[in-house]
């Protein structure tokens, strides 16, 4: 590390995040604070048909006040592995299931200010799952679009879909399966 740690303060826990200060010292001497987001990461789907379709979700996101197109996804919950919170997030928000699971990759969101992790998982033969949807209130506003994944790649190069995991899921999942 380079700098030591003077002293670290929790200033925020909330249901999502929580925020620590960390005040800490460079081997020069000086001094100064890092703000950290602390968050329990989650998983991303990328949703692959075999007609070369994804699955991408519609929902309002109120930082931006607008909709936004993402991969469907969410939070972990405490010790929930990465794998059974994706299958969960793809039934809960698409109402899908997938018999065929792997592993895309793992991304830092935010590094500067935010631990927070995501794991990008890659779902094929996709089914209809027999219990559907299960929105929780704050996600009523979802819809579901699928789109053949060469126009989701333009739909990036056309800054339609702007979210830093739902790229990443998208051409690194093109890129696995030999599509460009």
């Amino acid at each position: 590390m380079p700098f030591k740690l003077l002293q670290r303060e929790k200033k925020y826990h909330g249901r999502i995040i929580d925020l620590t200060v960390d005040h800490l010292q460079y081997p020069s001497g000086n001094e100064t604070l890092r703000e950290i987001i602390e968050h329990p990461g989650g998983a991303v789907v990328l949703c692959f048909f075999e007609n070369e379709d994804i699955l991408l979700v519609r929902q309002y996101r109120h930082p931006f006040g607008k909709e936004v197109a993402e991969l469907p996804a969410g939070k972990l919950d405490p010790q929930e592995d990465p794998l059974l919170c994706a299958q969960r997030e793809l039934r809960e928000e698409t109402g899908y299931a997938a018999n065929q699971w792997s592993k895309l990759t793992s991304i830092y969101t935010t590094p500067g200010f935010c631990n927070e992790v995501l794991h990008i998982f890659l779902a094929r033969e996709l089914y209809p799952h027999e219990l559907g949807q299960a929105l929780e209130e704050g996600e009523s506003s979802i819809q579901l679009d699928r789109v053949p994944i060469r126009e989701a790649i333009a739909m990036i190069e056309r800054e339609e879909i702007v979210d830093g995991k739902t790229i990443a899921g998208i051409l690194l999942g093109a890129r696995k399966l030999g599509i460009q």
